[in-house]
């Protein structure tokens, strides 16, 4: 994502998943803009970031973590994007917010 100053929204998002995706990159940028609100407050809303939970993840990392609620780890609208794309979701899918 590139901001621009004073401007809230990314003025772009670029989508690469070297490879491994099921449906093109553009349709996952376009599935990103629909859904998700890249800006600031929009980010510090969806993943909660105002909640305090950083000392929890200070140490043993705070990526894959099953022991802690985080936000980041949700995969909540995994089936509604695949649904849109016309595909399966995976099991794993790491979508968030």
């Amino acid at each position: 994502m590139a901001y621009a100053i004073g401007v809230a929204k990314p003025v772009s998002v670029l989508v690469e998943t070297f490879g491994t995706e099921k449906v093109p990159n553009d349709m996952i940028a376009s599935l990103i803009d629909e859904y998700i609100d890249l800006s600031p407050f929009g980010i510090m809303s969806a993943l909660e970031l105002r909640r305090p939970i950083y000392r929890q993840v200070a140490a043993y990392g705070h990526f894959g973590r099953s022991d802690l609620d985080l936000p980041w780890e949700r995969t909540t609208l995994a089936e509604q994007w695949a649904e849109d794309a016309g595909t399966e979701p995976l099991l794993a899918a790491a979508v968030t917010v």
